[in-house]
């Protein structure tokens, strides 16, 4: 089965940064696969940030492009996500998502084409 597992989250105050990171511990290669990183509110739905295609093809959510960034190291099966010029907006519980198909039918920003997630982790921006 696919297991992913994030890092990186924490505090950081206003305009700050953080990197992200969530590792596929098996049954995954991040080459053939769409990923992506979402990010809920409390009380909220998960709603798309990034996302990046088994070709690498990226795309963002309008509220963060310019600011984040997301990448991927095939070789060491790890998906990142560099956040800039953070906002107490930007405040969640993030968590990576590999699709259920190699490339989503749909909008690859919406969860419902994501079959494995992460146990999220939490940023604070203060």
């Amino acid at each position: 089965d696919v297991q992913l597992v994030e890092s990186g989250g924490g505090s950081v105050q206003f305009g700050g940064s953080l990197n992200l990171s969530c590792v596929a511990l098996s049954g995954h290669s991040y080459s053939t696969y769409c990923m992506a990183w979402f990010r809920q509110d409390p009380g909220k739905d998960r709603r798309g940030v990034a996302f990046i295609t088994g070709d690498g093809k990226r795309g963002y959510a309008d509220d963060v492009k310019g600011r984040f960034t997301i990448s991927k190291d095939t070789a060491k099966n790890t998906l990142h996500l560099q956040m800039a010029s953070l906002s107490p907006e930007d405040a969640a519980i993030y968590y990576c998502a590999r699709a259920a198909l190699q490339m989503p039918t749909g909008s690859p920003l919406d969860q419902s084409e994501y079959r494995y997630w992460g146990q999220g982790t939490q940023v604070t921006v203060s």
